[in-house]
């Protein structure tokens, strides 16, 4: 089922912090999560100008992308570094999908989680959440994609789709990525919350086979100043992701790791660290 979705303008008022063309979706109903979103688009400079196709990239955390306003502690300043990156001769439409509140743990994640082995971390066990990311990946397949391709001009090849998102949003890319092979190319994977699934990532990835494609993987040194347990978890298992994908077969040429010292779990980070994921995630895209 492809839906048709109408746009509108991003609205204007009240200062938000948005640049270039951002424009808003009508609501999106999903069966699959029982819930309902609206999408965000931004387009290139020259898409009103050109008749040319383009590349999309898909990414969580949807209202922490363009507009501080809007962003849970922060944006990620995607539009800005876009139009920066155009500059540069690298341009793309960004689709940004809102989470679920309070859901967004279930919806990020393939397993529900018992909080072993993070007893310093600021998190109660028996709030995370987990289990239904086969359903939210699979809306985005279903209905989001196909809706974004109705409605843009968009290079339609799985070298020309990507997912990206930080913490559970990180997660839910690279398995995502493994779990729709054909239709996603590329992923951006940044700060990882792997320590969600308790060791399961690993298990699953390590049963994938290469596929063809550009990840890009990194994390803050002091991920969580608060819990030094969690900040090394962080970093000792985005560096084992790494090794785990070596393995599979990926070269530098299609895998990016990245581990800024210092960097804390925040928007911030992200923002500071997107422009060069996206420039190895979209080269050749």
């Amino acid at each position: 089922m492809t839906d048709s979705l109408d746009w509108r303008e991003y609205d204007l008022s009240d200062d938000p912090t948005v640049t270039g063309d951002v424009r808003v979706s009508e609501q999106l109903f999903s069966e699959r999560l029982d819930r309902e979103t609206e999408l965000l688009a931004y387009l290139p400079p020259s898409y009103d100008t050109d008749d040319r196709e383009y590349p999309v990239l898909y990414m969580h955390d949807g209202r922490n992308l363009f507009d501080d306003r809007t962003s849970h502690s922060g944006e990620w300043r995607v539009d800005e570094t876009m139009e920066e990156l155009a500059d540069e001769g690298l341009e793309a439409i960004v689709v940004g999908i809102p989470n679920a509140d309070d859901g967004r743990g279930s919806e990020y994640s393939p397993v529900e989680p018992t909080g072993a082995g993070v007893e310093d971390a600021p998190y109660d066990p028996e709030e995370l959440s987990g289990g239904d990311a086969d359903e939210y990946l699979a809306f985005l397949a279903e209905r989001v994609v196909p809706a974004v391709e109705d409605s843009f001009r968009t290079k339609t090849s799985r070298e020309h789709r990507g997912l990206a998102g930080s913490s559970l949003g990180g997660l839910v890319s690279l398995y995502g990525y493994f779990e729709y092979p054909d239709l996603y190319g590329f992923a951006g994977v940044m700060s990882p919350a792997f320590w969600w699934t308790e060791g399961q990532i690993f298990e699953h990835v390590a049963e994938q086979s290469h596929v063809p494609g550009r990840l890009y993987i990194d994390v803050g040194g002091d991920e969580m100043p608060d819990s030094p347990e969690l900040s090394a978890r962080y970093r000792e298992e985005a560096r084992e992701m790494v090794d785990l994908l070596e393995e599979l077969g990926y070269g530098e040429d299609e895998l990016e790791f990245v581990l800024e010292d210092g960097a804390v779990h925040h928007e911030d980070a992200w923002a500071r660290r997107f422009p060069d994921a996206a420039r190895f995630l979209l080269d050749g895209a």
